[in-house]
């Protein structure tokens, strides 16, 4: 019988990611990701539910993940369901089902964490203050383009 094991995912940041690197220099980071999901229920009333679930992310991947995202960031996962076992102090054994990522990408406007809406929206409007439109018939180049980041 064939097996798959394949997710993909669109959900919210519930924290912001956890960066730790392995003895070897590896960087992983932990996400927080809450999935809604919204049903009618059998009398018609429309219902909504959260799945809590946690992502791990590994390499420059990790990096990246920790430096432009933050807590309630929209990000869209494909990866793998992974499974955890553990045995706590007081000898109760545990298990969780966790995601190992294969690829996150950040949904919605993204920069540095550090750069808040306030510089944002300032830096727009001097990017746009500053620009001339094209005369009519006359070639755009590349970098007259103002790319969003």
């Amino acid at each position: 019988m064939a097996n798959l094991n394949k997710v993909f995912l669109i959900g919210n940041l519930t924290r912001d990611p956890e960066l730790r690197y392995t003895p070897n220099g590896t960087a992983v980071a932990n996400l927080g990701l809450a999935v809604n999901r919204r049903f009618k229920d059998s009398s018609g009333e429309l219902k909504e539910e959260v799945c809590f679930l946690t992502v791990t992310v590994w390499d420059k991947q990790a990096e990246a993940c920790c430096q432009h995202l933050q807590k309630g960031r929209p990000v869209f996962v494909e990866g793998v369901l992974q499974s955890r076992f553990w045995e706590t102090s007081d000898g109760q054994k545990r298990s969780a089902i966790d995601v190992r990522a294969e690829r996150v990408q950040f949904l919605g406007n993204y920069g540095p964490k550090e750069k808040d809406a306030a510089e944002k929206a300032a830096d727009m409007q001097t990017a746009t203050a500053t620009q001339q439109p094209p005369q009519p018939n006359e070639a755009i180049k590349p970098e007259d383009i103002a790319w969003d980041e």
